[in-house]
């Protein structure tokens, strides 16, 4: 892959891992609970994935893993992210940021 097309994927990649944290925060933020329920899991959310992420997903990540186990990962924390726009009734966003991630996941390892 070329220079240019492989800075853009790259960065692609990582507007997707921010939106990734904004849905799960959005998802916490508007759960069917409590206030306090809903500021602590707006909050917790993201922060897990994020910990996930640079423990197992990121270039310079704690834990070196096979590739296999490091998209699962990577796969499991978009689906969750997904499914959260899903539950809060961003159905079509939610699908349509999993459909994305989950191409540019693959499309990020040519």
């Amino acid at each position: 892959m070329p220079d240019s097309a492989r800075a853009v994927v790259l960065t692609v990649r990582f507007l997707l891992e921010l939106c990734l944290l904004g849905a799960l925060a959005w998802a916490g933020a508007a759960a069917d609970a409590p206030l306090v329920v809903r500021v602590v899991l707006a909050l917790t959310l993201p922060g897990a994935a994020a910990v996930l992420w640079a423990l197992f997903v990121a270039p310079k990540r704690r834990y070196e893993v096979s590739e296999p186990v490091r998209l699962a990962v990577e796969l499991a924390l978009f689906a969750a992210a997904a499914l959260g726009l899903v539950l809060i009734g961003q159905v079509v966003l939610g699908l349509a940021f999993g459909a994305l991630a989950l191409a540019w996941s693959v499309l990020a390892r040519l």
